[in-house]
């Protein structure tokens, strides 16, 4: 990687589509892959190696990595739009479309193939009707199960376990939406006000994120840490004229995090306060043929949201199958059905976004966000 010794900021580099983000966001959905091929494989969630040298998966880190980015970009397109309506319409069509085809497909398709239920009692189970419609709707939570469906692999029942991010994801929007009408009643100082709320906000979560994980209050900390993660990237946006990246400041941050991996606790906090600037630096700065991979298209959500009933599948068809070989047949399945829904559906429901949205997209920083 040739790096620029000329620090730039935030502001000046991140415009248009000309940057890492698709690359990023689909090295975070193959890190989800990789760490369930060995959940799936042994029935037990702390199955992958890394656990022992990060303190987590890096499917949890790769979480974190999606609601930064997700922040970052969404808030740009919320700024950019100045349209509540047209932001919804835009997140709305990132979404659900395939959220929608990939449910038909996994729960009248893998479902009805692999429950050990009757089909007829299957399709007329109400678990299964609430499946379908609860993870549609998503903002009320998900469910995991699916009645009779890989009870007997290792990781028992669960169907689409990835699914359970979603939800936080729809919250994120929505408090941006409302922050956003809310201010409505200062029209000249709207934009002001939510950028300084967003920064507010990130504080609060990233404080009540550290006292959870201190135990000092209650809670498992899994909202507070997204919520942080998220508002950390909205915040760069907000601030972005004053972020400089440059080598001098991101391989120190580096070094430092490298260091703090001899303390799990040290190596968390270090994680938090570094991986934003990170994540923004690797997304901008890196170039070269790099870029070519945004030809491709963004094929992160599909792996994503279809990885995990493939693993299951592989689990249920081939009983014993290896931890490498789940990550070579789910690879090569997931990426396919990936490209896919990319091709023939994705970038057809973006195209349908309001065309006041389609036309400031080309002026922004990539928005067809969906994490």
């Amino acid at each position: 990687m040739k790096l620029d010794k000329t620090p730039v900021t935030l502001s000046t580099i991140a415009r248009g589509r000309d940057n890492n983000f698709n690359f990023i966001r689909v090295c975070a959905a193959y890190a989800v892959l990789f760490t369930h091929s060995f959940s799936i494989t042994t029935g037990s969630s702390d199955a992958e190696p890394l656990v022992g040298v990060f303190g987590m998966t890096i499917g949890t880190m790769a979480v974190d990595v999606f609601f930064i980015t997700s922040g970052f970009l969404v808030t740009t397109s919320l700024m950019t739009r100045q349209s509540v309506l047209e932001f919804a319409a835009a997140r709305a069509l990132r979404i659900f479309p395939a959220l929608f085809l990939m449910l038909c497909l996994t729960v009248f398709g893998i479902g009805l193939y692999f429950t050990s239920l009757p089909a007829a009692t299957y399709l007329t189970d109400h678990e299964v009707h609430r499946y379908f419609i609860k993870n549609l709707i998503l903002f009320r939570g998900t469910v995991h199960e699916l009645p009779g469906v890989f009870e007997t692999n290792p990781f028992k029942s669960e169907f689409n376990t990835p699914l359970w991010t979603l939800p936080y994801e729809i919250k994120m929007y929505a408090l941006l939406a409302i922050g956003w009408v809310a201010f409505t009643i200062v029209p000249r100082m709207r934009t002001a006000l939510l950028g300084k709320t967003i920064i507010i906000m990130m504080i609060a979560t990233g404080i009540f994120s550290v006292l959870q994980r201190i135990q000092l209050i209650g809670g498992d900390g899994t909202f507070t840490r997204l919520a942080f993660m998220f508002f950390a990237g909205a915040t760069f946006y907000i601030i972005r004229e004053k972020i400089i990246l440059a080598p001098k400041i991101f391989l120190p941050l580096i070094g430092c995090m490298l260091v703090s991996l001899l303390n799990k606790d040290v190596f968390y906090y270090a994680y938090m306060l570094v991986l934003t600037y990170t994540i923004l630096y690797l997304a901008h700065i890196p170039a070269g043929r790099l870029r070519n991979y945004n030809r491709l298209g963004d094929y992160s959500y599909g792996i994503y949201i279809y990885s995990f009933p493939i693993q299951q599948s592989l689990a249920a068809l081939f009983p014993g199958i290896s931890t490498p070989e789940m990550v070579v047949g789910s690879t090569l399945a997931t990426f396919t059905t990936a490209i896919l829904s990319w091709h023939f559906l994705e970038k057809y429901a973006l195209q349908l976004k309001p065309r006041h949205a389609a036309e400031s997209n080309r002026q922004q920083t990539q928005v067809t966000h969906w994490h």
